[in-house]
Parts: C-alpha cells; sequence; structure tokens
C-alpha cells in the first residue's frame, strides 16, 4: 500500500579523505547493497572520477544474480548494452562462448552463481576509486543540507561515512524508508494508478520469495534428512509424476526432466528457481528488522530442502545435492533469497503499465527520459499465497519492450538520495518486469550516473540535466529506447535512439512471447505524417498526410526548418550529413528517403535532442 571483509580499491585517493579526529571517511557517493544495481552503479561512477563506496552485507557483488543464486539472466538477450552487456560478454569469455551459457530452456545465459560472483569483484577491482566494505551494513543515516552522514556495521565495529550522495540499492528498500521517503508496498488499486488489469482494492500481498538451490550431481545416493515439518502435498504436481493425482489448472504440468533442465548450469549443476509447486514460498519480509528476517527466512528455508527432499525420495534424483563448492554458507544455500518485490518509492514520476503499452498517448512523455530497457513479460509469482485464485493473472501479461524513465529513481522529496535495485516508483503490476536482472543491472548504471554528474558538475541530484544522463549512458554504449533495427556498433545508432527519445520519430512496439519487441521501422519509406512530432519543437505549417518524401524533399524541409528557428544550415553541412547516409546527392536525389536516413538527418543538422532541454516528466523546456 502507499505508504572476508575485504576491500577492492586499497588505496583511498585524494576523494576519500580520512579525517583520524572524527574517524569519519568522506566519499563523494556511497551505495548501500552490492546487488546488481549497486555493484553496477559503483562501478559506472569510478569510471566517471568520483569516488564510491559499497556496502555490502555478505561476501559476494551481485544480489539476486549472485547471492541469491539467480543465475539464469530473464530477457534482454537481443538489447545488451553498457554494464549488462560487459558482465555477459565476461561469462562467455570464463565458459568460452555464448552457446556455452545456454545450458538450460528457462534462459539464454546461465552460470554459475560463485562464476559471477568473480567476475563482478574483478570488473570491481579494476576500478581504483571504487571501495567495496563486505559483512557491513547501513545502521543509521542523517543528513545536513549538502551531506549525508552514514553509521555502518563492519565486522562489528561502526564505521562512520560522509557522502555527497547517497544510492539505495538495497534488495528491500531500506534506506529509501530510513530516510523517511515515502513508499508503495503490494498491490496498488485500479484507481489509483489506472491501470485496467490492476485490482479494484489495494492490499498488502507481496510476490513469492525463493530461496534458490544450487545443486550438482554426485553419482552416488546424497539424501538429506527429512526436514521438519516436511509435507510432501505441497509438491506433489511440481512436474508429471504418480504423486500428482490433482494439477492446478492455473499451471502447465511439465515432465520432471524439463523440470530440472529449466535452470541448468554449465558444469553440471542445476539452479532450483522452480514456480509450479516447488521452492517459492509466501513470505512479507518488506517491514520487518534484520532479525525478524533472519527468523522468518527459516521456514522458506525449510520448504526448499523439502523440495529437494521430496525430489530425492520420490523423483528418483537421489544423486543430486546441494553444490559444496558455491556457497560458503553453513547449510550451502545462497547468502540471500530471491526477493522478487519490495518498497517502491513515490518518486519524481511513477511508471505504470499504461506508460509501457501506450507511450506516446500518456498526459507524460515519460519515453522522452528513458535510460534502460526491458522487454521481459510482466511475470507476477503469487502461486504460493493462499488466496491467489482471487488475484489477477499477471503471468507473463503481454508487453511490448520499453524504456525505462530517470524519475523513478529520484525519490519526491528528499534531495541528494537515489534509489535503485526493485525499489525504483513503479506500480506493483509494473514491477514485475522491471525486477528483471538486465533491468536492474542498467537501473544501477543510470543511478552511478546521474550521482556522478551530480558530484562532478556540484549539481543538486535534482537538477541534473535529463540528456546529460542520457548522453553519459550512450556514450557508454548503453540504450535509451528498446530499438531492434541497428546494433550499438552501428554510426546509426546513436542517432536513432536520440531522435526516438525525442519523439519527433516514434518506434512501434508488440509484444512476442518471451521477447518483446520495438522497432524504429529505420528501413520503411518515410511518410511525412512520421513527422508530426516536429511541431512541438519548431514553428512549421505543413500538411503531415501520407505522402512518401524523397531525399530532396527531406533536406529542403529541414533547412526550411533551420531558417525559421535563425538557424543557418550550410550546403556543406548537408553534404556531410547525406554522406552518413551514403547517399551520391546528383543521382539519388528523388530516391525516397526512409526513416531511419532520416532520424540520421534530423539529428545531425539539427540536433533537438541537446538543443531542445526536457524536464522530468518529458515536458520541452
Amino acid at each position: 500500500m502507499r505508504k572476508i571483509l575485504s576491500v577492492f580499491a586499497l588505496l583511498f585517493t585524494a576523494f576519500h579523505l580520512f579525517t583520524g579526529c572524527n574517524n569519519i571517511t568522506t566519499t563523494d557517493i556511497l551505495i548501500a547493497g552490492g546487488g546488481a544495481s549497486g555493484t553496477a552503479a559503483g562501478i559506472q561512477a569510478a569510471r566517471m572520477g568520483v569516488s564510491a563506496v559499497i556496502i555490502e552485507e555478505h561476501e559476494w557483488l551481485g544480489g539476486m544474480l549472485t547471492s541469491a543464486g539467480v543465475s539464469a539472466v530473464d530477457g534482454n538477450y537481443r538489447l545488451q548494452g553498457g554494464i549488462w552487456r560487459q558482465f555477459k560478454d565476461s561469462l562467455s569469455s570464463y565458459y568460452g562462448g555464448d552457446s556455452l551459457l545456454m545450458t538450460g530452456w528457462v534462459s539464454n545465459v546461465l552460470f554459475e552463481p560463485s562464476a559471477g560472483d568473480r567476475i563482478f569483484k574483478s570488473i570491481a577491482a579494476a576500478e581504483p576509486l571504487l571501495t567495496v566494505s563486505f559483512n557491513s551494513f547501513v545502521k543509521k543515516v542523517t543528513k545536513t543540507s549538502d551531506w549525508w552522514k552514514v553509521w555502518v556495521m563492519a565486522d562489528n565495529k561502526t564505521v562512520v561515512y560522509r557522502a555527497r550522495v547517497l544510492i539505495d540499492a538495497t534488495e528491500l528498500g531500506d534506506i529509501a524508508a530510513m530516510c523517511g521517503v515515502g513508499y508503495d508496498l503490494g498491490m496498488d488499486s485500479r484507481s489509483v494508478t489506472g491501470e485496467d488489469i490492476a485490482p479494484e482494492s489495494e492490499s498488502d500481498i507481496c510476490q513469492d520469495v525463493t530461496v534458490v538451490a544450487v545443486l550438482q550431481d554426485y553419482g552416488h545416493d546424497v539424501f538429506i534428512a527429512e526436514p521438519q515439518g516436511y509435507d510432501p502435498s505441497r509438491f506433489n504436481c511440481c512436474c508429471i509424476n504418480p504423486l500428482c493425482e490433482v494439477a492446478d489448472g492455473r499451471n502447465r504440468l511439465w515432465p520432471c526432466e524439463s523440470m530440472m533442465n529449466y535452470g541448468k548450469l554449465p558444469n553440471g549443476k542445476y539452479m532450483i528457481n522452480w514456480p509450479i509447486e516447488g521452492n517459492d514460498y509466501y513470505l512479507n519480509l518488506v517491514e520487518m528488522s534484520r532479525e525478524e528476517r533472519e527468523e522468518a527466512l527459516k521456514a522458506a528455508k525449510s520448504h526448499t530442502m523439502g523440495f529437494l527432499y521430496l525430489m530425492q525420495h520420490e523423483l528418483g534424483l537421489n544423486t543430486l545435492g546441494l553444490a559444496d563448492d558455491e556457497y560458503p554458507t553453513p547449510d550451502m544455500l545462497p547468502f540471500i533469497p530471491y526477493h522478487r518485490e519490495s518498497r517502491r518509492i513515490h518518486g519524481k514520476v511513477r511508471f505504470t503499465i499504461n506508460h509501457i503499452t501506450d507511450p506516446y498517448d500518456q498526459p507524460e512523455k515519460l519515453y522522452r527520459t528513458t535510460i534502460a530497457v526491458g522487454d521481459y513479460p510482466v511475470d507476477h509469482h503469487h502461486g504460493r499465497y493462499a488466496g491467489t485464485d482471487s488475484l489477477p493473472d499477471l503471468h507473463f501479461y503481454p508487453v511490448p519492450s520499453y524504456g525505462l524513465p530517470l524519475g523513478v529513481m529520484i525519490p519526491e522529496n528528499t534531495e541528494g538520495l537515489i534509489v535503485a535495485e526493485k525499489s525504483i516508483s513503479v506500480t506493483n503490476i509494473v514491477n514485475g518486469t522491471t525486477r528483471l536482472q538486465p533491468v536492474v543491472l542498467q537501473i544501477g548504471q543510470a543511478a552511478g550516473t546521474l550521482a556522478a554528474l551530480a558530484v562532478r558538475d556540484n549539481r543538486k541530484v535534482s537538477e541534473v540535466s535529463v540528456r546529460d544522463v542520457q548522453n553519459q549512458l550512450l556514450t557508454d554504449g548503453g540504450y535509451l529506447l528498446p530499438y531492434l533495427d541497428v546494433s550499438t556498433e552501428h554510426f546509426w545508432f546513436g542517432p536513432l535512439q536520440r531522435i526516438g527519445a525525442t519523439g519527433i520519430m516514434k518506434g512501434a512496439g508488440r509484444n512476442a512471447g518471451w521477447s518483446n519487441q520495438t522497432f524504429f521501422r529505420s528501413a520503411d519509406t518515410l511518410l511525412l505524417s512520421d513527422l508530426e512530432g516536429l511541431r512541438e519543437y519548431y514553428p512549421i505549417e505543413i500538411i503531415f498526410n501520407e505522402t512518401p518524401v524523397t531525399i530532396k524533399g527531406a533536406t529542403d524541409l529541414i533547412r526550411a526548418i533551420a531558417a525559421r528557428t535563425g538557424t543557418d544550415v550550410k550546403e556543406e553541412e548537408v553534404s556531410g550529413a547525406l554522406q552518413l547516409i551514403d547517399f551520391e546527392y546528383t543521382a539519388e536525389a528523388d530516391r525516397m528517403i526512409l526513416r531511419g536516413e532520416m532520424a540520421v538527418l534530423i539529428d545531425a543538422l539539427l540536433d533537438p535532442f541537446n538543443r531542445v532541454e526536457v524536464d522530468i516528466k518529458g515536458n520541452l523546456k
């Protein structure tokens, strides 16, 4: 409802000032949480020349990708950019090629959690301005006008930090709550969000958590003892087997072999994160204390061990046991559960399902402010909730791919705080797609970019230009909008991203199963109607009909617009821009121009993306 200790960069640089009299360590940016977003934020900020400290509760980096054991990446297989791409490429190098990551059918990128941790640590270690404090957590936060003061418990000792910008990258949005930021928790009502598929009434129902099990085949019996409270009926219909007499009609019943191959990992291991009468568990941990969460998770761990017991004793998988070379924990289970849902802050904007399905028909033009992309359907896990039959069916609800706006990371009323991971300002429904690993990695990279720009330019977080953040992300190989037409390596990538983010030319999205799609339609012939978005930017009088446009007509239009706005576009500039689309003017002037070509010309000659600033809601300034 609305409402071990190890350091990677051992040298504190000039940006890390230690004042011995007060025992306060100063850093530009402090990041609470070394999960997917926190790790990406720290790496990005350090690469931009500012100091950053990550406070991580456990011994690993990567969060849900590693510490929670969800080492099967969901979505963005064709939308690889920035740190997400670096991580995937590093995995490919580690195992010997992309094809060797396709070991299970649930994902195109599967890996051992420990390998993911090693890769993240290696990437982090390459940044001298980044420091990581493991086995640490934030106890207290206060704020002066310009600085955050943060008390951290590290190895049973209190360490105090001072930071210009604070990033909440915790799994459950704990720092935002500490700072008094308003938030939502559970399911939003239809009347509040305007989402047709939302329930009529709000509730505090959250998605199931999962204590993942990473198994390996030992080649001999490795039976575990029966867990306390074991109830085989909870798992009978996890797959097709003699125990399953009445299957839940909401779920497809898979062969047991398919259940195991679902999350098959390299080196003969198996990720057990099975949602059909498997190890999902209903538990709302968000408002609990650290101690209460630890106690409550015992039941979720026992549930997972019960599932393993059934697999061994009833399904004939007696040689499979918990991998002894993955987690250095006493029970060999992951450090943390897989949290699908957390607090969702009240941000500068709130991203709804309507912004995804109909981005151009909303009051806020959030597509102009995007900083990350996603292509996974809305996927909610409520199978273990007692009243699941009464909830909306949000399992793989189809949506087009989308761009995520910058304003979801910025709290409504708390300056100097940026919120990442899953606690961004989205609706409960939208969380079902923005929670996925590649999106969260991009959120972290954008958070690090925003924080670094604020520090570097001595501005408040709320004063950082949307376009500055977007330009930096494009420079670093990231996506703003999920166009599949042109790869990040192609020269046209930047122009299509920039013009798409102005709304002068609009892409088209569609649902395509698990991998939703959006295209700029760069190879389509340009019609005058494709340029109707020019009206918002330039004082022009054109009838935007279905007439195709020639290359000469396109250049004449651009020069006329420039003249109306007091800009002189010289002939040599036009010639240079035409070279970008491999055009021979004298021979091809009457050829119909393509949408992608027109985007390149508008970007090169008018540059509306950089010349017209937008606010956090996408309004033109």
